[in-house]
């Protein structure tokens, strides 16, 4: 499993700047010396060496007073622990031994044997008082997890029976993680009520990092589609490499997909920026500890300006992706066109510990879009909001069933490279034993079939998103729609931009 994150990485020191994802580790966590009491009350100790004091009295009471012998090992991790816990933010934890390898195998070797779920956990509690359950984030393209049909904002109730409600998200991730060609069992809730178990066998995940092509309707020049997966050291090549081939086709305008990504390099998404904006702020890192750091495009942008841009971008773009769409946003660069993004703007950092294997990770400083806004919990909302066909609950019920009858994979595996006049076919004969929108069973139709195969770069028969950037770009309201946008900075001023509430 990967962390959604923004990175900057070295041999002892791993920085993230995003979605999930800047820690510096001080003294020892117990002072030398035997401490056997404190004069007065808690309320009166005041200084950081009177609490670490009172630290090793606690220390030293346990192991001589508890009645069982308690390995000072365990001690140790649970005061740290606790000490996290108690700052309330999810990217800022304790990282044993274990879990720091995992962290630098996914980063620096850019794959791991699992299943290919970006997840994250909520913190608080339900409505209902009970903790939440493990969310996907987003599934990578073409993983386990992808084909197995898991979507964004379906919850990981229970992996190989354990709940995940009771689990940290560290847990979750070692228990979905493992050596490739062994399953796991995982249960998934999708709506309000719908509840059915997946079986994953897990392989080796390679990050992903771009996907393009032309989109070219009758009479108009060639769109260049780009879908940039994520933010890694080679994503900047990759990017510059679609836009020659765009250029070499003569395309005309540009869509930039940044739908499920969740993040990556901060270098990496400053210097994409710096293809379509020519110098001047991409994104400012703020923190008590250090003076506001700039990182600014390049001068030598190779998309032209008489390129529009329309980005694309959903709850699941987040971190690095977010400070690109901030940037193109505020720039007046782009047209934003999808949902409201994640909402990932607080940096961290990540250290070893210099005597003990193990890691810490610390949240230290946000970052800010060239207008200077946060959007920590916020996203950053589009220019025009464009919804998917959404679940009723009656919806939900066939759905259900259909998945029960196992309809959708019946189909899939016997029509893999089903057309679209076929989809069509198929859904309208569908919704008269499973009454649901027929725009909704032809999608659940066509992504069955994605699954099967290697995924197409763009869906236009069913993508609405997309339809609505290829509109904008052809109907000649590009400059008027883009003239008429507001800075994320105008959005907070009008009370527009607020953090999303639990549950959301």
């Amino acid at each position: 499993m990967l962390y959604n994150g923004l990175m900057k990485i070295t041999k002892k020191s791993i920085f993230f700047l995003l979605l999930i994802s800047v820690i510096s580790v001080g003294g020892a966590l117990f002072a030398q010396g035997a401490v056997s009491r404190f004069g007065g009350r808690a309320s009166e100790v005041q200084s950081a060496d009177e609490y670490t004091q009172m630290m090793q009295y606690v220390y030293e009471l346990i192991q001589n007073a508890y009645v069982e012998n308690v390995d000072p090992q365990k001690l140790y991790q649970g005061a740290i622990e606790g000490m996290f816990k108690s700052l309330n933010d999810p990217y800022s934890m304790y990282l044993p031994p274990e879990e720091l390898s995992d962290l630098n195998e996914n980063i620096v070797q850019g794959e791991y044997g699992g299943v290919g779920l970006y997840i994250s956990k909520r913190n608080g509690m339900q409505d209902n008082g009970e903790p939440w359950f493990v969310e996907v984030a987003s599934p990578i393209e073409d993983s386990p997890g992808w084909k197995a049909g898991i979507k964004p904002g379906d919850l990981i109730v229970e992996v190989e029976g354990k709940p995940t409600d009771k689990m940290s998200l560290d847990d979750t991730v070692a228990l979905l993680k493992g050596p490739p060609n062994t399953k796991v069992t995982i249960k998934i809730r999708r709506g309000k009520t719908m509840e059915f178990p997946v079986s994953i066998t897990r392989a080796i995940v390679e990050v992903p990092t771009v996907k393009y092509g032309l989109i070219g309707t009758a009479g108009n020049s060639p769109i260049g589609y780009l879908h940039l997966l994520s933010f890694s050291s080679h994503s900047l090549l990759r990017c510059q490499e679609a836009i020659d081939s765009f250029k070499r086709a003569g395309y005309t305008g540009l869509i930039l997909d940044l739908r499920g990504n969740y993040g990556g390099l901060l270098n990496a998404s400053v210097d994409i920026a710096g293809l379509f904006l020519s110098g001047d702020t991409v994104v400012t890192v703020k923190s008590r500890n250090f003076k506001d750091e700039k990182h600014k495009a390049g001068t030598n942008p190779i998309v032209p300006q008489n390129i529009p841009i329309v980005v694309l971008i959903d709850e699941s773009s987040a971190s690095a992706s977010e400070i690109l769409a901030g940037a193109l946003k505020d720039r007046k660069r782009a047209y934003l066109v999808g949902t409201r993004s994640y909402g990932k703007g607080s940096v961290q950092q990540v250290w070893e510990s210099p005597s003990i294997d193990e890691g810490y990770r610390i949240t230290v400083a946000r970052y800010y879009t060239p207008s200077d806004v946060n959007i920590d919990k916020i996203g950053i909302p589009p220019d025009m909001e464009v919804k998917f066909p959404e679940f009723t609950e009656a919806d939900e019920a066939s759905l259900q069933k259909l998945m029960t009858d196992k309809k959708l994979s019946a189909f899939a595996e016997a029509n893999p490279k089903a057309g679209a006049k076929q989809i069509e076919d198929a859904a309208a004969a569908l919704i008269k034993d499973y009454p649901m929108n027929i725009s909704l069973m032809r999608r659940l139709l066509r992504d069955e079939v994605n699954r099967t195969e290697i995924a197409p770069i763009y869906d236009m028969d069913y993508d609405v998103q997309l339809q609505a950037a290829v509109k904008i770009l052809q109907d000649g309201s590009y400059n008027h729609l883009l003239q008429n946008a507001k800075t994320l900075k105008q959005l907070q001023d009008e009370a527009v931009l607020v953090p999303r509430q639990a549950g959301q």
